[in-house]
């Protein structure tokens, strides 16, 4: 026993030393012989316990933990915990810690982590402000950057107000955001393929259990979206329906298929997915109701689109959503209908903000339409209102007395005593600021050019315009100033008395005649139908000599007649000469 208890001892100096080095592999083969001396020393699972999870070993701490718990007890909650937490078994670890007999900081610690990692900030945020307040130690600036993710998500994912609680911004982690933002600002091979590149890294194992449900939530959507714009329509659709499976009521998988549709053409179709998907959730369905109408128009369902909006029941009474249908219902000349759209917004703003500064600019918006398309008698209601709400609005009045006017003269004439007197109109204006101002500066400087142009200038003075110098004109080559010009020069040529026409050459008249080789000359000779003695080539009907030719001819047939020699016959056809030359033919 004496030595085994010094062996023991020994084990326990090396268990020692090696944990004060780091050397945890070492620490456990030395832990490893004291449990075979003694398999329920809890000190020994204990450490052992720690080793492994110093080292990584996550599931072996946790079965050694699991075989030997009777043993352990409470001992070692929080590395269970821890664990379980690693293991990505959040839940688990959630219940072993508020399984624990005593809270210790440690455990509070990863129990903030457990509740971030749930999405339970609230509850995380009253955790880390409470470790916050009640503890002092090298860990401070840690928990407070982790405060502050805790209020970054609150304010991200549910949409809570950011609150000031005075955490410092100099933290490493916060000038790494701050750096990141900046990267990302300054990166601006923005692309589809690029993106693709950057999508594919989101597939790296343990990726979703670094990141929030809406995070991962956003990454399958980029993934669809990326597959639309990639044209893969199959798999465009594929990934929105799952992502329409798992989000019933989010409206963004139903907006991408209809994206995808329209890429298709398919307007009809997307409108119907989008009627479908306002029945079934119509809590969420106003997005979903801009979009289809937005889809009519595009078709050219001007009213249809009308119906659809004003079925909006959260924007229908909104300035810009009334803005927007009564031009929508001027453009179809319905103005019956633009006129109804005023007529709730009005009722609505007078039973929920009578009098307010939106109420009273719808009055007036409306009668100035109707004054516009000449509802006089309808317009008067709304200028009435106007004017008793503000009785010293003269231009409200004076509407009010130009609609009168056409209908019931007597009534404008009483409405008109309400006017101020022209004395009592005067107003407090400084009238040399007025004249040296831009416009007035403008205007007097307009007035005068015009004014001194129409003047007529005496003699002597303004300004004297400078006489063009007239260019001679170009004379012909060979102008003769003593000769008298012709009389018909202006004419066209075929025009003018002594035009004889063109003369057409001789030369032209000779081309392509006669046998080949044979001159102008000899072909005119060899012509027997230029000679007047000559008789016909042909024998007549009955005629004894008609297979010899006249005893006085000289004449050969063409046919018969061998080409002469070049030397002999043929001679020079007369040449034209260049114009200018001093002779003629």
């Amino acid at each position: 026993m004496a030595s085994g208890g010094a062996s023991v001892a020994s084990l326990w100096t090396e268990v020692n030393r090696c944990g004060q080095n780091g050397d945890y592999t070492r620490a456990l083969k030395a832990l490893t012989k004291i449990l075979h001396e003694n398999r329920d020393d809890v000190t020994a699972l204990h450490c052992k316990i720690v080793c492994l999870v110093q080292n990584g070993s996550f599931k072996e701490a946790l079965n050694v933990m699991n075989t030997h718990s009777k043993v352990l007890g409470s001992e070692a909650v929080f590395e269970k915990a821890y664990c379980e937490y690693r293991l990505n078994r959040v839940e688990s670890a959630l219940k072993t810690i508020e399984g624990a007999p005593e809270q210790t900081d440690k455990l509070k610690e990863l129990y903030g982590q457990v509740l971030y990692r749930l999405e339970r900030y609230d509850e995380c945020k009253s955790v880390y402000t409470d470790l916050i307040r009640n503890s002092q130690d090298e860990y401070e600036e840690e928990r407070k950057t982790n405060l502050a993710a805790v209020v970054a998500a609150m304010s991200q994912w549910e949409k809570a107000p950011l609150d000031d609680l005075g955490l410092p911004e100099s933290t490493y982690e916060l000038q790494a955001e701050e750096l990141c933002r900046v990267s990302l600002a300054d990166d601006s091979d923005q692309n589809v393929f690029d993106s693709k590149k950057k999508v594919k890294l989101t597939n790296a194992e343990g990726v979703e259990y670094k990141l929030a449900k809406k995070q991962l939530q956003a990454i399958d959507f980029n993934k669809a979206l990326l597959a639309m714009y990639t044209n893969q329509a199959d798999q465009c659709r594929k990934l929105s329906s799952s992502l329409q499976s798992q989000n019933p009521g989010h409206p963004r998988p139903v907006l991408i298929q209809v994206a995808q549709l329209c890429r298709e053409k398919q307007h009809s179709r997307a409108i119907e997915l989008l009627q479908q998907f306002s029945d079934q959730h119509p809590e969420s369905a106003s997005g979903i109701k801009l979009t289809m109408a937005q889809l009519y128009l595009v078709q050219g369902h001007v009213t249809k689109a009308c119906d659809v909006l004003r079925s909006i029941e959260e924007f229908k009474h909104k300035s810009g959503m009334v803005s927007a249908l009564v031009t929508m219902y001027s453009h179809e000349e319905d103005i019956d209908g633009a006129i109804d759209v005023f007529k709730q917004a009005i009722e609505h703003y007078q039973s929920e903000q009578p009098g307010s500064a939106a109420h009273l600019a719808l009055v007036r918006e409306a009668a100035n339409f109707k004054l516009k398309y000449g509802r006089k008698k309808e317009a008067i209601s709304d200028l009435e209102q106007l004017w008793k709400q503000n009785t010293n609005d003269i231009h409200t009045l004076a509407q009010l007395i130009s609609a009168y006017s056409l209908v019931d003269t007597d009534k404008a004439k009483s409405l008109s005593k309400h006017l101020p007197s022209a004395d009592t109109m005067s107003f407090n204006v400084d009238v040399d600021e007025l004249e040296n101002s831009h416009g007035a500066t403008y205007v007097r400087k307009k007035a005068a050019k015009v004014t001194g142009e129409n003047l007529p200038k005496e003699q002597g003075q303004g300004e004297i315009k400078k006489k063009k110098k007239k260019k001679k004109g170009k004379l012909p080559k060979n102008y003769d100033p003593k000769a008298t010009p012709d009389p018909e020069r202006w004419l066209p040529m075929r025009e003018r008395t002594y035009y004889r026409g063109k003369k057409k050459g001789k030369k032209k008249e000779q081309i392509g005649k006669g046998t080949q080789g044979a001159t102008a000359g000899a072909s005119a000779e060899l012509d027997a139908s230029k000679t007047a003695s000559s008789p016909p080539t042909s024998p007549r009907p009955g005629s004894a000599s008609g297979s010899s030719a006249a005893p006085g001819s000289n004449v050969v047939p063409p046919r018969q007649q061998k080409p002469a020699a070049s030397g002999a016959t043929r001679k020079k056809a007369p040449q034209k000469k260049k114009k200018g030359g001093k002779g003629g033919w």
